[in-house]
């Protein structure tokens, strides 16, 4: 085979200057580099690496794309086994032939290109390839520099996004703009039989928006027909479109079948809405919209469902629900979270999980909208919340309104102050209960003395509260005054010491750690019993509690006390890593003095000396291992009050399997029924594409499931499908009891045609720690990869 050749050309009288112009252009052309290469590196990285000899080839740091200059036009090049042109004018060439142009290639068996209108033409094994997307077909047509032409039964693929297809016919209008008729689209990167497709009869794709439009359109899955349109627009990539989304199917006990059809409108970058219809067998057809804002000072959501005529509730039913987060500048800003649903039962019917609270055995819903200020030690809530429950259930009090100050400094010559102020009115909607106002003031000044391996930090704080009731309810203690105040001072001692030694375990060196630790607190007796409960409960008793000064969280009841905590912890850190691979904890008050303040004045008070004994250990192994475990132990009566145990297990992504044991002693917080319960929960490859997803909560004491969940998700080169059954928690029956749901959901997702999820990997996310879903398809190889 003879060399191949760059334009052999026949030279006639006047045409050799203009030779001789055109071969300057092109010589001239790489001189350009030098002042546009590396301008992303500087200094000596610029530079290009010497690889053998001193005039040998060079490694250039980085690949660079050079522009043509301002004012100028790119150099074309023409290559073939056999060449023959005329200067200025065309050129013919034969045999792996190539017309070059910067970001631009043609390819063919023949081709002829003419110079003074730009055009080409190829034939045979055709290849068009440039701005990212690449044809091959039997003959093109084109003008090379405006891009626009056709190509007669092209296969096309779009390199940096990865969709490819094709087509009877392509009308290629710009850079960026192209037509085909009767075409295919598909998002797989398989080269024959793709397991989903589009086909319509005309597709319009724009890469520089980033959408393709096919009108009478099928989507195939397996070959299989599964959704028709006069119209479909879709994303070529990731990127968000305007357009249908796949439908979302259920079954379930309460509803029965539902469908819906969402339809994604993309308004503008920062903005868009999902209108969903929603098919319900057995009430009728729901509407739902939700609008997402953001900008550099807001972000928010409204939704909006309506159900009109529910046929088994024989009512129109509705849910509101708007979340938005202002930035006001210089530290101000402004929120409102606004809940709202039509009847007591829509959470466990209708409604979108996540936007109501379950208080006990009911749900309630907030409706709040406040002003913050956060600056340096300044900190500052102004706030109105509302409360909506249903059926004369006792809500949370509202605060209408609520203003609450904090002022905070650390280390100022070593101490720590601060004060916090609350004005608040306290309203509820329950009959015949206490409402009025509260004003709080809370100041406090500490002193840590910190050194190498000990601490000591002396607190002192004080409680004023001043109380303007102004309605009693019929529980309100006899005398209960209407106007009074309160003021009860604490005192605390925080100290401890940290040991420290080498060893080596496990063929590993550690450092393990002792340290004891003192906490002693004194708070005189104040007869409380007049301060109504407006935002006080007990709080919880574990090692996060029990190093705190009160034993209840608000500010209606403060702890009298004269107790002493003593705990010791040691850990286990890597000495190379500083990783904690293990951790133990013990820990007991003992009490000098009788707690006398109690949330009400029927509440017993536990004669005993000390506190129940509480101990906790986490340890962290290779290959993914970990354990959590807590214990709270009365010695008193050889009674083991709680206990929650937990293990998992992740060698590595999607393997994961968390094994846990929850008990606590029946008490009267919850009407004398312990907590008994098994958790298995845990993801799972079967086979290669298999996973198996599960969760298992099975109350030991009621002997019933409480919630449960079995799942499988096939992960294919460009589709998944996932399926779950899952049993759920559905609010209380007439009779008091524990009401559950069953739900059957299944979830088809086209890689690189959109992804939407219809609540189940939402439900396995939160089933199972450490669940992993499928990863999304690869991102495109770079265009150097695929540049010819």
């Amino acid at each position: 085979m003879p060399p191949r050749q760059f334009l052999r050309t026949n030279f006639s009288g006047d045409s050799a200057p203009r030779m001789k112009r055109l071969a300057a252009a092109l010589i001239a052309m790489p001189g350009l580099m030098p002042s546009v290469s590396h301008a992303q590196l500087t200094g000596a990285a610029a530079q290009a690496q010497q690889l053998d000899a001193p005039w040998g080839l060079r490694l250039a740091p980085q690949i660079e794309e050079h522009p043509v200059a301002a004012g100028g036009s790119p150099a074309t090049f023409a290559l073939g086994d056999d060449a023959i042109g005329t200067a200025d004018r065309d050129v013919a060439a034969k045999g792996s032939a190539e017309i070059r142009r910067p970001a631009n290639v043609i390819k063919g068996d023949a081709l002829h290109y003419d110079e003074d209108t730009d055009h080409a033409d190829a034939y045979g094994n055709v290849r068009l390839i440039g701005n990212g997307v690449s044809f091959a077909g039997p003959e093109a047509h084109l003008w090379v520099e405006a891009n626009a032409g056709y190509m007669p039964v092209p296969k096309y693929r779009f390199t940096l996004r990865g969709g490819s297809g094709s087509a009877k016919r392509v009308e290629l209008l710009d850079r960026e703009r192209s037509v085909f008729t009767d075409g295919t689209y598909t998002g797989c990167q398989c080269e024959t039989r793709p397991a989903w497709y589009i086909r319509g009869s005309e597709f319009d794709f724009d890469t520089g928006s980033d959408e393709g439009v096919a009108r009478n359109a099928v989507l195939f899955f397996q070959g299989v027909p599964i959704f028709a349109s006069p119209w479909l627009s879709f994303p070529l990539s990731g990127e968000r479109r305007s357009g249908l989304l796949p439908p979302l199917f259920s079954v379930s006990s309460t509803n029965g079948i539902e469908f819906s059809q969402p339809y994604y409108f993309n308004i503008a970058p920062n903005r868009d809405f999902t209108l969903t219809p929603r098919i319900i067998s057995k009430r009728g057809v729901q509407t739902q919209g939700s609008f997402r804002y953001l900008s550099p000072t807001y972000t928010g959501t409204f939704t909006a469902e309506y159900l009109p005529n529910d046929a088994i509730k024989r009512k129109d039913r509705y849910a509101i629900y708007w979340q938005h987060n202002q930035n006001l500048g210089g530290g101000f800003g402004a929120y409102v979270n606004y809940n709202r649903v039509s009847d007591d039962t829509y959470s466990q019917d209708l409604a979108t999980v996540g936007n109501q609270f379950l208080v006990g055995t009911q749900i309630i819903y907030d409706q709040e909208a406040g002003i913050t200020y956060n600056n340096g030690p300044w900190s500052v809530l102004a706030r109105e919340q509302h409360w909506q429950t249903y059926n004369d259930a006792a809500a949370p009090y509202g605060r209408e309104p609520q203003l609450n100050v904090k002022y905070t400094r650390y280390n100022v010559g070593g101490f720590d102050y601060g004060v916090e102020a609350d004005y608040t009115r306290f309203h509820i909607t329950a009959a015949d209960a206490t409402q009025g106002n509260r004003l709080m003031f809370n100041p406090y000044l500490s002193y840590g003395l910190i050194g190498p391996g000990y601490f000591v930090v002396p607190k002192v704080q004080m409680h004023f509260a001043s109380y303007n009731l102004t309605t009693l309810g019929s529980t309100a203690p006899a005398g209960q005054p209407k106007n009074f105040t309160e003021s009860i001072p604490t005192f605390s001692f925080d100290t401890g010491l940290i040991f420290e030694r080498s060893l080596r375990l496990f063929g590993e060196d550690y450092i393990q750690t002792l340290e004891p630790r003192l906490y002693y607190v004194y708070t005189p007796y104040r007869n409380q019993n007049f301060a109504p409960l407006f935002d006080t409960a007990e709080s919880d008793f574990g090692l996060a509690e029990i190093f705190t000064p009160n034993t209840f969280v608000g500010n209606d009841r403060i702890a009298d006390a004269n107790r002493l905590t003593a705990g010791l912890t040691t850990r286990f850190i890597n000495a190379a890593t500083g990783d904690e691979r293990a951790r133990f904890v013990i820990a007991q008050q003992y009490y000098f003095r009788d707690q006398r303040v109690r949330l009400t004045s029927s509440d017993p008070i536990p004669a005993t000396s000390h506190s129940d004994l509480i101990a906790g250990a986490s340890i962290k192994l290779g290959a993914g291992f970990a354990s959590e475990t807590a214990f709270q132990y009365n010695a008193d009566n050889n009674q083991l009050v709680r206990s929650s145990v937990g293990f998992g297990f992740s060698p590595e992504a999607r393997k994961v399997v968390n094994v846990a044991y929850r008990y606590t002693r029946a008490n009267d917080t919850l009407d004398n029924e312990p907590i008994n319960q098994f958790v298995v929960s845990g993801e799972w490859p079967i086979t290669r594409r298999l996973y198996g997803v599960g969760r298992f909560n099975y109350d030991l004491a009621g002997h019933r499931i409480v919630d449960g969940l079995v799942g499988f998700q096939y992960d294919a080169d460009c589709w998944t499908l996932g399926v779950g059954v899952q049993r759920y928690a559905n609010g209380i029956n007439s009779a008091g009891g524990a009401r559950s749901s069953t739900r059957m959901l299944a979830q088809l997702t086209l890689k690189g045609l959109s992804n939407v999820d219809n609540g189940l990997t939402a439900a396995f996310r939160a089933s199972v720690a450490g669940y992993t879903p499928p990863p999304p398809p690869p991102l495109p190889v770079s265009r150097y990869s695929n540049y010819e």
